[in-house]
């Protein structure tokens, strides 16, 4: 497995299987629910990059206009800068504000997942090295 490169542009790519959908769906879940924001998957890989966005588009309108503190620990939570924020404004004119901000945790949380897959197959790789040399 390479590393995994992520941007703005090649997102769908990565989300052909439906393992790396699920766990990125779990993932926003789970960053966002921290914070009592429920986000909802319905397991329809298909359509896993509209039903999130617009969810997290909704979620995101909320708290701007009730709890703008909570959106900034969410944010941190998922760790999104606003530099990644400014490049996807360049990279995705056609999306608004809050549609980037919703699209960058999706990006984010998907090199998460992937981040982890990746790291997961290197130690199991390494462990059976060192099974080998022994």
């Amino acid at each position: 497995m390479d590393f995994p490169q992520v941007n703005n542009n090649n997102v769908s790519s990565h989300l052909d299987r439906s393992d790396i959908v699920q766990e990125t769906a779990e993932q926003i879940m789970k960053d966002f629910g921290m914070f009592g924001v429920e986000i909802t998957f319905s397991g329809d890989t298909n359509r896993a990059y509209d039903e999130l966005h617009q969810q997290l588009i909704s979620q995101i309108t909320l708290l701007i206009e009730r709890n703008y503190d909570l959106l900034l620990s969410v944010l941190y939570q998922v760790d999104i800068t606003e530099r990644e924020i400014a490049r996807a404004e360049l990279e995705l004119p056609h999306y608004n504000n809050i549609e980037i901000i919703a699209h960058q945790v999706i990006v984010r949380d998907l090199k998460k997942v992937l981040l982890r897959r990746y790291f997961k197959t290197k130690d199991s790789s390494s462990e059976s090295l060192f099974e080998s040399i022994e």
